[in-house]
Formats: C-alpha cells, sequence, structure tokens
C-alpha cells in the first residue's frame, strides 16, 4: 500500500496569532495520529518559477489515514484555530509506492 502525504504551501500568513495556535494543535496531533514531518519549513532555494513559501509534508501510512486524519475532530479542531489566518494550498496525495 503506497503511503499517503499531506503537502502544504502557505501563500500568506495574514495572522501570527491563529497561526501559532494551529500550529500548537497541529504539531500535537499529527504525530499522535501517526503522521512523520517530513519538510517543514522555508525553501532552500526556488527554481522554475517556484515560490519563496512556507511547505510543510507530512507522510501517513496511507492516503487514506490521510484523509482521515484531515477530516477527523482533533485536526478539526487546529483548522478551526488557524480559520483566516492563513492562505494555503493543501493537497493530500499519494507518495510511489
Amino acid at each position: 500500500m503506497a503511503k499517503g502525504y499531506w503537502v502544504s504551501a502557505y501563500h500568506k500568513i495574514t495572522n501570527q496569532d491563529k497561526f501559532a495556535a494551529y500550529a500548537k494543535i497541529a504539531g500535537a496531533v499529527i504525530p499522535k495520529a501517526g503522521g512523520k514531518f517530513v519538510v517543514r519549513g522555508m525553501p532552500a532555494a526556488v527554481h522554475e518559477k517556484g515560490f519563496n513559501q512556507r511547505i510543510v509534508i507530512v507522510e501517513w501510512e496511507s492516503v487514506e489515514k490521510a484523509k482521515a486524519v484531515h477530516d477527523g475532530p482533533e485536526y478539526g479542531e487546529a483548522l478551526r484555530a488557524l480559520g483566516d489566518g492563513a492562505e494555503r494550498d493543501f493537497r493530500i496525495v499519494e507518495g510511489v509506492a
């Protein structure tokens, strides 16, 4: 079974307090639920029309697990804390088996 990944690109953080509240909750929920932070920060280099923006990649045992945690109540609390505090692109993708 292929692993699942959360891929988040933060276009803009509009409210640092909301972002900090989200990061505190999500930072505890994700590892507790079995997620592993693979990437968490700014790019070391940007090429080919890429954007210099914060990237977070979380690895999950499967796409199903990635979806379930995203849609679950604990991560939902983190999303409510974030609210309109950031503009981001969030995707769940299947890894290469």
